[in-house]
Parts: C-alpha cells; sequence; structure tokens
C-alpha cells in the first residue's frame, strides 16, 4: 500500500489525492422552478452482481446527459470497476460482462470519484432509480465514505404520471420503449440503458410541458401527490 494512502476511522483507505478529489465533488443543486429544457440532467443506468440491494455490488456505471432538452453526446460516461474476487453468475447472462474483463475493471474508488465529478450539481435521473440510488450510495459509502444526496428521479414512475390512458401496468423499461414505438439497438449495457432510458425521458418531459409541468420542481410535487394517492387508496 503505498505510503501516501490515509485511513479514515473505519472507513476505507484513501490517498491523499482521493480525499482531495472526494472533498471537492459538488454538492447537489436543490430542485428549481427553471423550465425542463434548461436542466442539466445525468441519466444513469447500472450493471451489478445481482439484485439484493444489501449485498450485490456495482460492476458498470453507464451515463449520459440531457442538456437544454436534448441528449449531449459529447457528454457519456462507461466505466467497469474492478471486482478481483467476481465470478460469473444468473447476472452475467443478462449484462454479458465477463469476471476477466471486471477483474480489469478501474479501482472502484477511482472510478466512483470520476463519476462524480461527471455528475457534478446535476440531479440524475433513472428506470426504478429506487434501486439505482441504493446501490449507488452503497457503493460511494463502501468505497469513499461519501453520502449519496443528489436528488433522483425515476422514468418508471414519471411515465404513468404522465400517461395514464397507456397500456402499460407495472411495466419495465422494454414495455414503456414499445409504448413509444422507440428503436432500440442494444439492451442489458450500463451505457445502452442509459441512452434508451434518456430518450424515453425526452418524450416524456415534451408530454409534461403540455401538461404545465415543466420544471423539476413541479414534477416531483406531481409525483408526491400521485404517492399520496395511491397511499390512500
Amino acid at each position: 500500500m503505498s505510503k501516501f494512502t490515509w485511513f479514515t476511522g473505519r472507513g476505507p483507505a484513501l490517498t491523499q489525492q482521493q480525499l482531495q478529489r472526494r472533498q471537492a465533488l459538488s454538492a447537489p443543486a436543490p430542485l428549481d422552478e427553471r423550465p425542463l429544457h434548461q436542466q442539466r440532467i445525468v441519466v444513469l443506468d447500472l450493471e451489478t452482481t445481482g439484485l439484493n440491494m444489501r449485498r450485490d455490488l456495482v460492476l458498470a456505471i453507464g451515463a449520459v446527459v440531457i442538456d437544454h432538452g436534448a441528449i449531449d453526446f459529447a457528454e457519456q460516461f462507461e466505466c467497469t470497476l474492478r471486482r478481483p474476487d467476481h465470478q460469473a453468475s444468473a447476472s452475467t447472462l443478462i449484462h454479458g460482462i465477463a469476471p476477466s474483463e471486471v477483474a480489469r475493471g478501474v479501482d472502484p474508488a477511482e472510478a466512483l470519484l470520476d463519476f462524480m465529478e461527471f455528475v457534478g450539481s446535476s440531479p440524475l435521473l433513472a428506470f426504478h432509480a429506487g434501486f439505482d440510488q441504493r446501490m449507488l450510495g452503497r457503493a460511494l459509502r463502501q468505497s469513499l465514505d461519501y453520502r449519496l444526496q443528489h436528488n433522483f428521479f425515476d422514468v418508471a414512475e414519471i411515465a404513468p404520471l404522465l400517461c395514464p390512458q397507456a397500456r402499460v401496468r407495472q411495466g419495465g423499461l422494454d414495455e414503456w420503449v414499445a409504448e413509444f414505438g422507440l428503436q432500440v439497438q442494444q439492451r442489458h449495457n450500463a451505457s445502452a440503458d442509459a441512452l434508451v432510458t434518456a430518450e424515453l425521458a425526452l418524450m416524456l418531459f415534451s408530454k409534461a410541458r403540455r401538461q404545465g409541468i415543466d420544471s423539476l420542481c413541479e414534477l416531483e410535487r406531481q409525483l408526491a401527490s400521485r404517492r399520496r394517492r395511491q397511499q390512500a387508496m
């Protein structure tokens, strides 16, 4: 271990440079009333060793950016995290990331610092965002002793809010992609899934504006109201 590695109590061992990078990470920006087309939003997808949010690990991170109402193809993030003890499992058949690729991946602390620097202060968006939020938050605590506080929006929750007449009920990403007639070249790859989620989000944002929902603050208010109605049923 490098003599420049620092131990942060019972947390992970980080180098001085990593500690400085962690300290310099942007705080999440509060939600505001800016129109949706003026927002920078990071669309995230994770590939993991499984679906157990207490035991499984993040294997890959893919992300694209929605900025000023369009996908900014100049801003993309893709990284496989190094997990030396990782072995093939049922999840490997889905995401296709071989153990040899994982063994050659980027050190988790470095990968997560890179990703959070990419995110900056922007809110995050994902499909079934609760899973990605929990898995990313746990990875950040374990590898960086960092608490994730960024706002998350869930496309799986936004879609039925804005499309109550849709034929999709409790649908997954594939079902909503089919509902909107999107053409998908690849699935079950972090970057590809982030891209199709972003495309779906842009179509939903267009619907939101037509329904008078034209800010993340208003979108969150409408989602909160829908949650309360569902709880009261």
